[in-house]
């Protein structure tokens, strides 16, 4: 049986999980339920859809270079529905570093490695953050906004 919208809204309403919970219109941002959460919410959050049955299906960073911050969004579908989610969680330039969701979707190492590949962004307890499509010896990370805003 597939999850209804008001029942996901309901696992990020927990105090603390959630810092927003926002509908939007799917064939405006290709999205349901767009939900940003502080970095030690990822992996709660991760498992509450998990436990509603969703998958995950791309992880990617964004470098806010003028908020200072990066971003991590996890995009999350139903496989009995067409529900999509965004996850997103935000930490400073200087130290991105966020929670690994490979234990609870494996499939995530993969990702992970790629967005620490471009983005130079670390993910806690990765068993194995090494680089995936850059040169072991690259001293960059492509899509970084290095530079002014």
């Amino acid at each position: 049986m597939s999850p209804t919208l008001d029942q996901i809204r309901e696992h990020f309403s927990g105090p603390g999980l959630a810092l927003s919970v926002t509908p939007t219109e799917h064939a405006a941002k290709g999205y349901h339920l767009d939900v940003s959460v502080a970095p030690a919410g990822i992996v709660p959050a991760a498992q509450a859809l998990y436990a509603l049955g969703f998958g995950l299906d791309a992880i990617t960073g964004v470098d806010w270079i003028a908020q200072n911050e990066m971003e991590v969004v996890y995009d999350y579908f139903h496989p009995a529905s067409p529900l999509r989610i965004v996850v997103r969680s935000r930490a400073p330039r200087d130290n991105p570093e966020f929670p690994t969701l490979s234990d609870v979707f494996p499939g995530a190492r993969w990702h992970e490695r790629e967005t620490h590949d471009f983005f130079g962004i670390r993910f806690a307890g990765h068993p194995n953050l090494i680089p995936l499509l850059l040169p072991e010896d690259a001293d960059y990370h492509p899509l970084r906004k290095e530079g002014a805003p």
